[in-house]
């Protein structure tokens, strides 16, 4: 016998006649990564921590999140190109919907390794209603900043 699952159902998984609960209201950029704004202010650069320390697990759960939602075609991609290379930007834009997920892609716990020094390397399994997408990221140290350099899924 399996037990259930620990993630709230999806819409359409819902038993009918079940209430539903209320919704918050809509906000537009609710999972964003940080309150600071857009454009960084001069002199202030992107850090995630002092100094450059490795950055928290709940701001890398939420940038895999945000990854997620951008390849299921949720979120824009914008949304995480100061946290990303140059390059990579062009990879996640050339990407587009990657994942078919009827409702929202939710992340599930995070795999970390620190391969060597200024860098970290996090895998996660991405549910996507009944099915369940691999995506894995890399980020590397610049200076203080913390940048994502290369992002892979599985197909």
């Amino acid at each position: 016998m399996s037990s259930p699952s620990a993630e709230p159902p999806c819409d359409d998984e819902r038993p009918s006649g079940t209430a539903r609960p209320a919704a918050p209201p809509y906000v537009q950029g609710t999972l964003a990564l940080n309150g600071e704004p857009a454009e960084p202010r001069a002199g202030r650069p992107l850090v995630w921590g002092p100094a450059g320390a490795v950055p928290d697990e709940r701001r890398l759960r939420a940038l895999g999140q945000a990854f997620a939602e951008i390849l299921s075609g949720r979120r824009p991609p914008s949304s995480v190109f100061r946290h990303t290379t140059a390059r990579t930007r062009t990879e996640l834009v050339r990407a587009g919907r990657v994942f078919d997920s009827p409702c929202p892609p939710r992340i599930g716990r995070l795999h970390l390794s620190q391969p060597g020094d200024g860098v970290v390397e996090m895998c996660v399994l991405v549910r996507c209603g009944e099915r369940h997408r691999g995506l894995a990221l890399r980020l590397e140290r610049r200076g203080v900043q913390w940048l994502c350099t290369e992002f892979e899924t599985t197909p």
